[in-house]
């Protein structure tokens, strides 16, 4: 098996490391909030591509980026792809009972606010 197709971890802080503020701020952006949600609701491990957002591949790639150093998501290349996975534990350790309060409030406001992305907004497929 060659290196490129082995899983890889990319750099993310230790548990300790992860600060209220970096958290906060990966998870005040309604992208990356969605990617939070489809990860808590998802498998445990999932590939970028199997993603539905409303913004282009590049903008994901930042969004990703964004939550992995912060934290909230922990990645990893298996051959080609990016696989995500939400750092639960980690989270709940250091910054206690956040990030189900911003889930339970995420989805308050989805059953309040249900919003449709717009139909000429690209998607990952």
């Amino acid at each position: 098996m060659t290196e490129s197709a082995t899983s890889t971890p990319l750099p993310e802080p230790a548990t300790g490391e992860i600060r209220l503020t970096a958290v906060l701020h990966a998870l005040a952006d309604p992208v990356r909030l969605q990617i939070v949600r489809q990860l808590a609701e998802g498998h445990e491990d999932m590939a970028c591509i199997a993603f539905s957002l409303p913004v282009t591949k590049s903008t994901t790639t930042h969004h990703f980026r964004v939550l992995r150093e912060a934290g909230v998501i922990r990645q990893h290349r298996r051959g080609t792809s990016r696989v995500s996975t939400l750092r639960t534990a980690d989270l709940e350790q250091a910054v206690p009972g956040l990030l189900d309060r911003v889930l339970a409030a995420a989805q308050t406001e989805a059953l309040r606010h249900p919003v449709d992305p717009p139909s000429d907004a690209p998607t990952m497929e």
